[in-house]
């Protein structure tokens, strides 16, 4: 009689991974995934391009004002500076702009 219960614990041990692996697989609601890690990465580069970007654009603007007021630079350089920041500093409303029109 002992013999026959060790066998049946056995191959319940046994059927008990294949059945975790078919709960994982079947049920998504239990596997709490939070967000993708390529948007983690995305959003993180983005900061810190922004934090990095943030003091290189005022000391731009303040140069470029210098060397405009000792008319030194063409405006086309001033004007081109100002849309550049401009893009960086709002590319994600730009996105979502984008996004909006295209119904992603």
């Amino acid at each position: 009689m002992k013999a026959n219960n060790t066998r049946s614990t056995e191959s319940l041990l046994g059927l008990l991974p294949i059945l975790l692996v078919g709960l994982a697989l079947f049920s998504p609601e239990l596997a709490v995934a939070q967000a993708s890690p390529f948007l983690t990465g995305a959003t993180s580069l983005q900061t810190n391009i922004l934090a990095w970007l943030t003091p290189v654009a005022v000391i731009l603007v303040m140069v470029l004002g210098a060397m405009a007021m000792a008319n030194r630079i063409s405006w086309g350089w001033c004007i081109a500076a100002i849309l550049g920041i401009a893009i960086a500093f709002g590319a994600p409303q730009i996105v979502t702009w984008v996004r909006g029109m295209f119904g992603v």
